[in-house]
């Protein structure tokens, strides 16, 4: 996992309420335990017909969202199962952070685990980025604020735990691994000896 601490770019609209993993990335793509290829099936079956083929009035699909490193979504983003390829593929596709009004609980915990940054925002910033589609945001990950380009700011809800793993680039097993040392003089302080 790289170290996150600024994302500066662009937005994706997608306005869309409920979008669940399903959708983000179809069970039948879920045959891998790698993150890799998978951006290429992010929303498949609303990028893609039935053929294959590209369907030309989808967000995705559009010049003017290539690069998009933030995707801004409606109410209830990620509902449904719980798998963790929704966040690999969103990661895999190049999006590095998810900007919502209301963000699944599971699938916010699998983000924040896989570094995608989920944003949750009041209506009413929901609604001045849904207006201004391709604007350019950036986020400061320690300060846990959002600021837009006509210089409002707000800060988002965040833990410390999954702010100081962002900052580090590490995940919860990085971070264990990281304090093996102390781990271990634990138990063999608290051993049983005969």
């Amino acid at each position: 996992m790289q170290p996150i601490h600024h994302i500066k770019s662009r937005i994706a609209v997608l306005p869309v309420a409920d979008i669940d993993t399903d959708q983000i990335i179809p069970a039948r793509f879920l045959t891998t335990t790698t993150r890799d290829g998978l951006g290429r099936n992010l929303f498949h079956d609303w990028r893609f017909d039935s053929q294959g083929n590209r369907n030309a009035d989808f967000l995705l699909n559009k010049a003017e969202t290539e690069g998009c490193e933030f995707l801004v979504t409606e109410h209830n983003f990620g509902c449904g199962s719980s798998r963790e390829h929704a966040p690999w593929a969103l990661l895999d596709y190049g999006f590095r952070a998810v900007i919502s009004t209301a963000i699944a609980d599971i699938f916010r915990s699998n983000s924040l685990k896989n570094g995608l940054l989920p944003i949750i925002v009041d209506d009413a910033t929901l609604h001045w980025l849904i207006d201004n589609p391709g604007c350019e945001v950036s986020v400061d990950v320690k300060q846990s604020m959002l600021f837009l380009p006509d210089g409002q700011s707000m800060q988002f809800p965040i833990d410390e735990f999954s702010r100081y793993c962002l900052l580090e680039g590490v995940d919860q097993l990085g971070f264990l691994l990281s304090h093996g040392d102390e781990i271990r003089q634990f138990e063999e302080a608290r051993s049983w000896k005969p």
